[in-house]
């Protein structure tokens, strides 16, 4: 991710704007992309929760309707487009008088504002999954969560990468990247239908969720390491090693720390008076999180992240999720919906001769997302009563934790289009797949218990597990 680099150009970029187009024509061109943004968002995220399936692919969807794929609405210079491409300039165009030369500069000056506010959406997200995500519960998980959860990250890891690089002749970074998309779980997606089939607390049930919370904090470390990896291009073993001891040491050194830390915050926010009393503080202190990841040349969301599990040992945990919910509404679909206007799909055309070896390559990590799931219920033992099918099966969704490998990959460059958008096909896919065939390996569905009952926020939907004490509010973040 280049966030940083991105807010240094931003602001030259609307410097020398303001030279050739009236400022306020970059300011109107940044609103209607939000308008379009949230309008995309929404309407996607309502359409698929009602036929059953996770907003945020509704959101991906919309994006991809509004962007590059169909109606060029919301386009991107990365995409090898200019204004003349972008429905939104030239709707300024005619009815601003912007001139070709000033219409370039408010583009570029928009794209730049638009991919900004998106990264800035990706490192809320993962300093919410951090405060989401209860450490006690975590380490109290088990071998059996632990072993499903490694061979989860490590097979389909592996497979992919090497897969990529010798059917196809797929780079070292970009193989790598591909790899460690296919290692994410959505937990959210898996636990709602756990709940609605009323196997929520199940030996499975609970393998499951452990498993896919501890994915969630070998993901986030990888996706750390390959980003980092795709700066320079190339592989060099000895830096591999030095990222993944530092991206590990910064988790756990973040989380010691924070037992110290934690009691100084909540001093600290208890003396304050004024609006925003404890959420400023909070994004604060993970926004300097993120910028010490970054220059030790790690990502900024790792630090999001980090800061995230350290606030959650405080006695603030839950006014500050409450609070943090209205800040990641705000940004968080941004994200989403740029990843998916930056997907053409245009290039899985089979019509298309020369597009026939990317729908091949999304077909190879589809199967790779699966069967590298699928598999890991086999590592299950001393159980032998336990549904290891169902196990596997409940690994298999990506939603946004994959996506976030997208939007990452995607921003770095490192990506083809062809693998970019393989890369996206496999996340809907699975994401698609996992609530029928969960439904499927359980034969008896059985309504949901009380303690496993949904609850949903009439005005924000949001989904409350009351049991297990591992995801009471993490699902409400990955389904909202």
């Amino acid at each position: 991710m280049q966030l940083f680099n991105a807010i240094n150009f931003s602001f030259p970029l609307l410097a020398s704007t303001t030279e050739t187009a009236d400022s306020s024509m970059v300011v109107a061109a940044v609103l209607l992309s939000l308008v379009v943004i949230y309008l995309a968002s929404k309407v996607g995220g309502e359409l698929s929760n009602r036929v059953g399936l996770p907003p945020v692919l509704g959101e991906l969807v919309g994006g991809v309707i509004v962007g590059i794929s169909v109606l060029h609405l919301l386009v991107f210079p990365e995409a090898g487009t200019d204004s003349s491409n972008s429905l939104i300039i030239s709707f300024l165009q005619s009815t601003g008088g912007l001139s070709p030369q000033a219409a370039d500069s408010v583009f570029t000056a928009q794209s730049e504002v638009i991919s900004v506010l998106a990264e800035l959406g990706v490192i809320i997200l993962l300093f919410e999954i951090g405060l989401e995500s209860n450490l006690k519960d975590l380490m109290a998980v088990g071998i059996q969560a632990t072993l499903v959860a490694i061979v989860g990250v490590v097979a389909p890891f592996a497979a992919g990468t090497v897969g990529l690089m010798t059917l196809f002749g797929v780079g070292a970074v970009p193989a790598i990247f591909a790899g460690a998309a296919l290692t994410a779980t959505s937990i959210g997606i898996t636990s709602k239908v756990l709940s609605e089939i009323g196997r929520l607390n199940s030996k499975e049930g609970q393998i499951i969720l452990g498993a896919a919370v501890i994915d969630d904090v070998l993901g986030i470390i990888v996706l750390a390491v390959v980003a980092s990896l795709a700066k320079d291009g190339e592989v060099d073993v000895t830096k591999v090693i030095y990222l993944i001891i530092s991206a590990t040491a910064f988790l756990l050194g973040a989380i010691l720390l924070g037992n110290v830390f934690n009691k100084s915050f909540v001093a600290i926010v208890d003396r304050l008076k004024t609006r925003g009393e404890l959420i400023i503080p909070a994004l604060i202190f993970a926004f300097v999180m993120a910028y010490l990841a970054a220059v030790i040349q790690l990502e900024a969301i790792l630090g999001a992240f980090a800061a995230g599990l350290v606030l959650e040992e405080t006695d603030k945990r839950k006014e500050l999720q409450k609070q943090v919910i209205p800040v990641a509404d705000m940004l968080v679909p941004i994200f989403f919906v740029v990843v998916g206007a930056k997907t053409d799909l245009g290039v899985l055309n089979p019509a298309i001769p020369s597009n026939r070896e990317g729908l091949v390559m999304a077909t190879f990590l589809i199967l790779v997302a699966i069967i590298g799931k699928v598999i890991t219920g086999l590592t299950v033992f001393g159980q032998p009563q336990i549904n290891r099918l169902a196990i596997g099966v409940g690994m298999i969704p990506r939603g946004e934790v994959g996506l976030v490998f997208a939007g990452v990959g995607a921003a770095s460059g490192v990506l083809s289009k062809p693998l970019g958008a393989a890369i996206i096909m496999m996340v809907i896919l699975t994401t698609f797949l996992a609530p029928p065939l969960l439904r499927f390996v359980f034969p008896d569905t059985d309504t949901a218990t009380d303690s496993e009952k949904l609850i949903l926020d009439g005005a924000a939907p949001s989904l409350t597990i009351e049991k297990p004490a591992l995801l009471e509010s993490e699902t409400d973040l990955r389904e909202s």
